[in-house]
Order: structure tokens, then C-alpha cells, then sequence
């Protein structure tokens, strides 16, 4: 008896996938951009009072998705505001379309729109593009990551290199609820002594690719979904970041790492006595 396997679709390049997250994270930046001065019009709250979403969020997922399935209408896609599709492709997006919605609120220059492509369950391709500043961050599987910014060169992205734990400047976040930020910031005080400094941007993606660009050594955040730190993990990973989760476990699981190699193993080791 011969058996019969469904034919497996080819899988489109890594390369073709990041064209189409850079075209639509560029069309989404500008609905955003022009979103602005308004933001505070309509707004509303999701999990506590401080977890916040404006309309523009809204009307960005909606430009990506439309954009993105327009071109590829078998792929599946997940959005933080709701978006969800299985697709038939192979090909998932995962979408913010604003990574730091109260820094837009407050027009504190670090919200960007992240765009992922997921391919097999495994991100291939992402951007972040930081619409405040137009620092757009980009990276393939095996192909580097880079960053485009106005009035400079395209450069290669790479980790910086601390030589010891009390030298690294670390970036971190913190959730929504009450009893969960007194946790972090206990853990923060801690921490903050044998480190160099901390800095807290207020958008996961923008922290992922700024462990990428060499600005800070090391990122740790709880609690993250998919569309915080899909299209910035691969940036940091890229650009030659250590990226797990908490204990070794997958990224995200319940954690996000992102540490220069130089300082990994010292890093990981605290920041898993500290959240015991």
C-alpha cells in the first residue's frame, strides 16, 4: 500500500517576509505618527486602570492586518488588540501595533510598531520601528540585525561586552497589577546594587532592540505576550544576545532574557535568586 502525504507548501525567505513587516510597520508608523495630538481623546483601560489602549492602537492593528493579509492572504496573524487568525500557510504575524502605549499618551519619544513573521512557529523576520524617532530596527534568522536611522548609516547591530555584572546597565518593565509591582520593585532595589544603573523605557520591543544596539547589556521583563517581544527578541538574538526565558525555560516562559554573552551566566543566575 503506498501512502499518500499532503504536499508541504515552500516557505517563503526570511528576506521577502521582512520587505512586507517593513512596509507595513512604515504605513502603520504614519497612521500613528498622525495619531498624536489626539491620543488622549479616546482612550480606555484593559487589565488596571494603568493598562491603557486609545483608539489609534486599534486603527493601527487594523492597517497592519489588512496590509499584511492583503499581500498574503493564507498567512494566520495575532495581535495584542485582538487580532487573531490560524492561517494555512505556515506563516504567522504577530503584531503591537503600539509597543509602549503610555509613553504615546504622554508623547515620551519610545513607542514603536512591531511586526514579526513566524514561520513553522519559529520567528523568522521582524521589525520594530521606533515611531517617535524613525529608528527602525530589523533582523532575519541568520542574517544579522541592523538598524536604519534618519540622517545616518545602516550599521550592524552587536551586543555590547561588560566585563563583569556590577559594569552592565540593565533595562527592565513592570506589569499592571498592584501586588505584582510591588514584587518587581522589590526585586529592583535588590538588583540595582550590583549592577551599574537600571533604565525602564516603557516598551518591551524598544528594550529588546536596545540590548541589540549595545545601549544597555541586559533586559529581563515577567509576563510578556508574543506581540512584546516576538520581532525584538529575534533583533537582539541577531545581534548576538543570549535570549531565553527564566531558568533556561523557552522565551517568555514566564520571562524574557536578553543579556550580552559576556555577563550571561551572572545574569541569569541573579535574576533567578532574586524572582525565587
Amino acid at each position: 500500500m503506498t501512502s499518500v502525504r499532503a504536499a508541504v507548501p515552500d516557505r517563503p525567505a526570511p528576506g521577502a517576509l521582512l520587505e512586507l513587516a517593513v512596509a507595513a510597520a512604515r504605513e502603520a508608523a504614519v497612521l500613528v505618527a498622525h495619531g498624536r495630538e489626539s491620543a488622549g481623546d479616546q482612550v480606555s483601560t484593559k487589565s488596571s486602570p494603568v493598562d491603557v489602549v486609545t483608539a489609534v492602537d486599534a486603527a493601527s492593528e487594523e492597517l497592519l492586518v489588512h496590509r499584511l493579509l492583503d499581500a498574503r492572504p493564507e498567512d494566520g496573524v495575532l495581535g495584542e488588540e485582538g487580532a487573531a487568525r490560524k492561517g494555512t500557510s505556515g506563516v504567522r504575524w504577530i503584531v503591537d501595533p503600539i509597543d509602549g502605549t503610555v509613553n504615546f499618551l504622554y508623547d515620551i519619544p519610545a513607542y514603536a510598531v512591531s511586526v514579526a513573521a513566524e514561520v513553522d512557529g519559529v520567528v523568522r523576520a521582524g521589525a520594530v520601528l521606533n515611531v517617535a524617532t524613525g529608528e527602525l530596527f530589523t533582523a532575519t534568522s541568520g542574517g544579522g540585525a541592523w538598524l536604519e536611522a534618519p540622517g545616518r548609516p545602516v550599521r550592524r547591530l552587536a551586543v555590547g561586552t561588560p566585563p563583569s555584572l556590577d559594569r552592565a546597565m540593565v533595562a527592565t518593565g513592570f506589569g499592571y497589577g498592584v501586588e505584582q509591582r510591588r514584587a518587581q520593585g522589590a526585586v529592583v532595589a535588590e538588583l540595582v546594587t550590583r549592577v551599574r544603573d537600571i533604565r525602564r523605557f516603557g516598551s518591551a520591543a524598544l528594550d529588546l532592540c536596545a540590548v541589540a544596539a549595545g545601549r544597555v547589556d541586559a533586559y529581563y521583563e515577567l509576563d510578556l505576550n508574543p506581540w512584546d517581544h516576538a520581532a525584538g527578541a529575534l533583533v537582539a538574538a541577531e545581534a548576538g544576545a543570549d535570549v531565553t526565558g527564566l531558568d533556561g525555560a523557552p522565551v517568555g516562559e514566564p520571562m524574557v532574557i536578553a543579556v550580552a554573552p559576556s555577563v550571561a551566566g551572572p545574569f541569569r543566575a541573579m535574576v533567578s535568586e532574586l524572582h525565587r
